[in-house]
């Protein structure tokens, strides 16, 4: 076989050596129904002019987000990327390796990494950041093991406001470390009691702010109790944009915050690549998972940049490392930083501000509509909406009328039909009257 070289004999010395009787004994930790029993139902080989075409077919079935009035959030948001951010991407000053292992090669990569830091510790008003993560998903896991480093403990409390998807992340490599959590009921209204889910065994509190379904949390309080009872505030948020008007996280005494970072530079792609964020105080660093770049001088008094911490396996020793699965998005890291330089503080201000202008005047035409209401009292963007009826089956008929609506709740919680009438909406600067028009149209003939 020209790409599977191992013969059945090399295969069974494998197998042997690491102690298992098959190779499928490997996945016993995927469940039953995830895995495919056997192999893909996919077309014989074609010509690379073939493969063009049946893929363009493919693609066109896809509705994209500038297509029409689009509302869709829940974590990717579609916001205005300059094109000076794709060119300047592109210049040859950043095409070094994508592991800066050789920082003397790698200045470009390393200055980046270094003011994308110093950005990213602005907006969360956090002491220090690293280089990145995979996505704000990952980064939230990263911050609950951290958690547990740090207070010796093992167990998470996680708001009923954070992203089912985060959660869902968390919660797996919490079940494969053996850690525990406890996952308070999904929070669409805004009133849980995540104070007295805190106790003495409790490591961290992850919330979310604005929540998945758009509210507002004060943090404070969260954060106070937390503390009192020996444990950390981790602050999560999927929307960057909204720290250019919501009091940051570190202001209101998170210890660790972390979030993703697509709205700034990235625009949407159905699906990715993402960027994770991850920052907290200067007196837990060196449990930080992933890499810090830092700034100083060489032996000539030039001013350089270094790798100052490298805390994944990849550069020690596994059993030392704090994380196996951390790296930096090195792309899409330099397209934020890119991004976040050209706006700068006033520019995200205004950004901001049109972001939430514009989720306020889409909220109030709401009241059009009979038997839609709105569930929040606050919001950035980003609000929960109840419709008469399933809200999957409303936001399949509105796209079949060219409006991408938002994110029915039921598409991310399918196993709670108490949710299955909400609707996740988002607006951004990109919004204008007239879409709001034609959503309002819309959902009233649909309804």
């Amino acid at each position: 076989m020209r790409y599977l070289p191992h013969t059945e004999a090399d295969r069974a010395t494998m197998l042997a050596r690491i102690g298992v009787g098959a190779i499928n004994d490997l996945f016993a930790d995927v469940p039953a129904d995830k895995r495919l029993a056997g192999l893909l139902d996919l077309p014989a080989a074609k010509s690379e002019l073939e493969v063009e075409r049946i893929l363009g077919a493919l693609a066109a079935s896809n509705v994209a987000a500038g297509s029409g009035p689009f509302f869709v959030g829940a974590g990717a948001y579609r916001h205005h990327v300059p094109a000076s951010v794709d060119h300047l991407i592109q210049r040859s000053e950043f095409l070094t390796s994508y592991t800066p292992y050789q920082p003397e090669i790698a200045q470009g990569t390393l200055q980046y990494l270094f003011e994308f830091q110093t950005q990213v510790a602005n907006l969360t008003a956090m002491e220090v950041a690293n280089a990145s993560m995979y996505d704000g998903s990952t980064a939230t896991a990263e911050a609950v093991l951290m958690a547990h480093r740090v207070t010796g403990r093992r167990k998470a409390v996680i708001s009923g406001g954070l992203h089912p998807q985060y959660r869902a992340v968390v919660e797996t490599i919490s079940t494969m470390a053996g850690d525990r959590f406890v996952a308070l009921a999904a929070d669409p209204a805004g009133s849980e009691a995540i104070l007295e889910a805190i106790d003495a065994d409790t490591s961290c509190v992850v919330v979310q702010s604005p929540s998945f379904y758009g509210h507002l949390v004060d943090l404070k309080p969260i954060a106070e109790k937390a503390h009192a009872a020996g444990a950390l505030l981790v602050a999560v948020f999927t929307e960057v944009v909204s720290l250019g008007l919501v009091e940051p996280p570190g202001a209101q005494g998170a210890d660790i915050v972390v979030g993703e970072g697509q709205s700034l530079g990235n625009p949407l792609a159905f699906g990715g690549p993402y960027v994770g964020l991850f920052a907290t105080r200067q007196n837990l660093v060196r449990q930080m998972p992933g890499r810090l770049a830092g700034e100083t001088v060489d032996a000539e008094g030039r001013r350089g940049y270094v790798l100052t911490l490298s805390t994944r396996e990849q550069h020690i020793r596994r059993g030392k490392a704090t994380s196996n699965i951390c790296t930096n998005s090195g792309l899409c890291a330099l397209a934020f930083t890119i991004h976040m330089t050209l706006l700068g503080e006033t520019g995200l201000r205004r950004v901001a501000a049109f972001c939430h202008a514009n989720a306020v005047r889409l909220a109030d035409s709401f009241s059009e509509v009979s038997g839609v209401s709105v569930l929040n009292d606050s919001f950035f963007n980003e609000f929960t909406v109840r419709v008469p009826g399933n809200a999957a089956d409303i936001i399949d008929r509105l796209a079949g009328k060219g409006v991408l609506a938002g994110v029915p709740v039921s598409r991310l919680e399918p196993d709670k039909p108490e949710l299955a009438d909400l609707l996740v909406v988002a607006a951004t600067e990109l919004n204008t009257d007239a879409d709001r028009a034609a959503y309002v149209a819309a959902l009233k003939e649909v309804l």
